[in-house]
């Protein structure tokens, strides 16, 4: 193409992805009561800027080709800094190579925009293949820390092995989100460690950790769970013990593995925790995102705990590399109240749900809990029908009354 033809296909570039940078989102007209979704993911592939994907020298590039691609954008940490929403995407470029990347937004919902470089994360003596999953806090210290998954290599797999990692926690820092000091990863007796996430007080004047102290492959409700653990400090963090927290259950959302999310929010009843569970299912693995509640003394003890998923993939949410899924590791809860709830489908997009603290806490504190029996299950049910059944005969009678009453009373004539 000449000069001019390749200028205009840039522009074509950067015009049809403000569109998209500037596409309005909208709620979704159908609802739970519990929170909302939205019409659009947040952020896609395609929101990643034009200068991380393409050469724009039309003398080293004079086809115009994509030469560094972005797969997916997904399972982000979130926090609201200096007046704006701010998620810390895991962007998953087509090398298989996850990075991370700070995209902006004034509202939160929509109009998410990345920041021009991706983060240049600082390695530790023993360089990452492979790092995703951010869970963003602000800490009581001063801090704002970014715990994630570093995968390397598995030493001790034979050299046909090229599948086998060691996953632990990274852990950086930092007070503008641009500029990041990396700290040792954290120690624990657990082989593995994924979806740590840093607890945003003290506790006993220790730094406090929900771990995750199980390998992928123990059998379904056989040991693991979600983990709590305490470190005297964070900049060589070392947890000597843990506990579970909310374990893995036979026959339930949870029972191949289960995981926090982002780190809790801080209510009036106790800490809200966002958590994921997986199970199988013929087609594979699923991930649902669930609820529970810990007190506020003890955060490492569930008081509350309903029944089942609160959000499930739907629609195409359950499409894309990995289908089925729903993953969070990042919310933001408003001065108001409101809470962005973002979360991520089938590792490959991310969207965004909203809800208010009182009615998560609503849900969390008057749902049932999971009686972990069919029997009880449809007891439970039966309990519900009847209550509502009796409501709504009560009301009949009500109208009824009411009509009788109304017909029974005298109509004035109107003067002529």
């Amino acid at each position: 193409m000449n000069q001019a033809e390749f200028k205009k296909s840039i522009q074509n570039l950067f015009k049809l992805q403000e569109k998209l940078l500037t596409r309005r989102n909208r709620k979704s007209s159908s609802g739970n009561g519990i929170y909302n979704r939205y019409e659009f993911p947040i952020v896609t592939a395609a929101h990643a800027p034009i200068t991380w994907r393409y050469d724009l020298n039309q003398k080293t590039n004079p086809f115009l080709l994509e030469r560094i691609g972005v797969n997916a954008t997904f399972n982000a940490g979130a926090i609201f800094h200096d007046g704006k929403y701010l998620v810390v995407v895991r962007v998953e470029g087509s090398d298989r190579k996850s990075f991370f990347a700070v995209a902006e937004s004034k509202n939160g919902i929509d109009n998410f925009r990345f920041w021009d470089y991706p983060i240049l994360l600082p390695e530790t003596s023993e360089p990452d293949t492979n790092v995703y999953d951010m869970r963003v806090v602000k800490h009581a210290d001063g801090w704002i820390y970014g715990l994630f998954c570093t995968e390397r290599n598995d030493p001790k797999t034979p050299e046909w092995d090229t599948s086998s990692a060691v996953a632990q926690c990274g852990i950086v820092r930092t007070k503008d989100l641009k500029t990041w000091e990396r700290l040792p990863d954290l120690k624990s007796k657990s082989p593995q460690q994924r979806n740590v996430v840093l607890h945003p007080e003290f506790v006993d004047g220790k730094y406090a950790f929900y771990t995750r102290p199980q390998d992928d492959f123990i059998q379904a409700g056989k040991g693991g769970g979600i983990g709590w653990g305490l470190s005297t400090g964070i900049e060589n963090a070392v947890i000597e013990e843990e506990i579970i927290l909310d374990n893995r259950e036979y026959h339930t959302i949870q029972e191949v593995k289960n995981g926090l999310g982002p780190a809790p929010i801080k209510t009036a009843k106790g800490w809200l925790q966002l958590a994921h569970g997986v199970r199988n299912t013929a087609s594979g693995l699923r991930y649902v995102l669930y609820l529970l509640l810990t007190e506020l003394d003890r955060p490492w003890v569930v008081t509350h705990k309903p029944a089942g998923y609160f959000i499930a993939p739907e629609g195409e949410e359950r499409v894309g590399d990995v289908s089925n899924v729903v993953f969070s590791n990042g919310w933001i809860e408003r001065p108001n109240g409101d809470v962005m709830i973002y979360y991520a489908s089938s590792d490959t997009r991310l969207h965004v749900a909203t809800s208010t603290v009182s009615r998560l806490l609503d849900y969390v504190l008057n749902t049932p809990a999971d009686p972990l029996r069919s029997h009880a299950c449809v007891q439970q049910r039966n309990a519900l029908i009847e209550k509502n059944l009796d409501l709504l005969k009560s009301l009949k009678k009500t109208v009824k009354k009411s009509a009788v009453k109304k017909a029974a009373k005298p109509t004035k004539s109107k003067k002529r």
